[in-house]
C-alpha cells in the first residue's frame, strides 16, 4: 500500500516556476486524502535523495528537460520506485517535436505540414511560406515559440540574439487558424475537450496559460458532436501510439472558420500536464466527476515502474 508520496517539483528547466506550482497543488491535495508528503525540489542529486527517503512512491510534478523528457523517469526506473505519468520512452519521444510527429504520423494522426529546420537558416529566410510557427524541438509551456504572420517580410528577428536559450535546431510547421483544442487522457479513457481562447485576443502563451484570467476555457467545446468525438479518439490514439500511461494530454488545432480548411490536426502530447490553479487536466477531471483530491489520488495509485 502507498503511504508515502514524494512529489518531484522544481528543477532546474525553464518551466520550474510552473512546476513548483503544479507541486505545491498536488502535495497540498495528497496529504488531504490521507499520504504522508515529501516535497522535493528535485536538484542534480536527486537520486541520493530519493534514496535517503525511500518513498511508497513518487509523485512527477516536474515540467520540461531533465523531469518530462525520460530523464528522471530512468532515475526512478533504476531506483525501482514507482511513478505517475508515462515512463522512459513515451516520455522522451513526446518531448521531441520532431519525433513524436514521426510515430504519430505512422499512427496516421492528422498533423500540420512540417520540417525540422537550423535556427541560422529560420533567422535567415523564410523556412515555408508564411504563416507558420517556429518551436523548440524539446521545450514546454510555449518557450521560445515564435508566430510568424501571414504578412511578416523578414524571418523572426529574436533568432538572432545572442541570448537565445531554446536550441540551435527548430520545429516549423504550418500555421493552421481557428480554435485551440485540447483533450486529457487518464488510463484508457478520454476526457472531454476544452476550447481555449486567450482573453487578450492573442495566441495561447506563456502568460495566457498560467497568468489568472489569462485565458477563457469553453468546456464543453462548442463544436459539431462529431468533431467533438473524433477529438477524443485522436487523443485517445495519440497517447496510445507514443505509449503514454496514467494523464496525458494532447493538444489540437481546428480550422472550422466559415471559409477555412475544416483541418484537424495534433499538435502535441504533453505527458506531464500542468497541475496548477489554471490548469486544464484538473478542469476536465472536474467535469468528469472526479475532485482534484480524487484525480491526484488516482496518479498516485496508479503509479509503477516499467511504464
Amino acid at each position: 500500500m502507498i503511504r508515502h508520496v514524494a512529489v518531484l517539483m522544481g528543477g532546474w528547466s525553464s518551466e520550474r516556476e510552473v512546476s513548483l506550482r503544479s507541486g505545491a497543488a498536488c502535495a497540498k491535495a495528497l496529504e488531504e486524502e490521507g499520504f504522508r508528503v515529501t516535497r522535493l525540489d528535485v536538484t542534480h542529486a536527486v537520486a541520493r535523495d530519493l534514496s535517503n527517503l525511500k518513498p511508497d512512491a513518487a509523485f512527477n510534478a516536474l515540467h520540461g528537460p531533465y523531469g518530462e523528457d525520460g530523464a528522471v523517469q530512468g532515475v526512478l526506473e533504476t531506483l525501482r520506485i514507482p511513478y505517475t505519468h508515462s515512463g522512459v520512452l513515451a516520455s522522451a519521444l513526446a518531448m521531441r517535436k520532431d519525433m513524436a510527429r514521426t510515430v504519430m504520423a505512422a499512427a496516421g494522426l492528422p498533423l500540420a505540414r512540417g520540417r525540422v529546420v537550423s535556427r541560422a537558416e529560420a533567422a535567415t529566410r523564410h523556412v515555408m511560406p508564411p504563416p507558420y510557427v517556429l518551436k523548440p524541438l524539446a521545450e514546454g509551456s510555449s518557450y521560445g515559440v515564435l508566430i510568424v504572420k501571414e504578412d511578416q517580410v523578414h524571418p523572426p528577428q529574436e533568432l538572432t540574439r545572442a541570448d537565445w536559450a531554446y536550441g540551435e535546431t527548430l520545429l516549423a510547421e504550418k500555421f493552421v487558424a481557428g480554435r485551440e483544442l485540447t483533450c486529457a487522457v487518464m488510463g484508457e479513457r478520454a476526457l472531454g475537450v476544452i476550447d481555449i481562447r486567450a482573453a487578450s485576443g492573442g495566441w495561447y502563451d506563456y502568460d495566457a496559460k498560467y497568468a489568472q484570467g489569462g485565458s477563457i476555457h469553453i468546456l464543453p467545446a462548442k463544436i459539431k458532436p462529431n468533431i467533438y468525438q473524433q477529438v477524443q479518439e485522436l487523443a485517445l490514439g495519440a497517447h496510445k501510439a507514443l505509449g503514454c500511461r496514467g494523464v496525458s494530454r494532447t493538444d489540437f488545432r481546428y480550422d472550422d472558420r466559415p471559409d477555412g480548411t475544416g483541418d484537424l490536426v495534433v499538435l502535441e502530447v504533453n505527458t506531464q500536464p500542468g497541475m496548477t490553479e489554471t490548469s486544464l487536466v484538473p478542469e476536465l477531471a472536474a467535469y468528469a466527476g472526479l475532485s482534484f483530491g480524487g484525480l491526484v489520488k488516482w496518479m498516485v495509485e496508479d503509479a509503477s515502474c516499467d511504464r
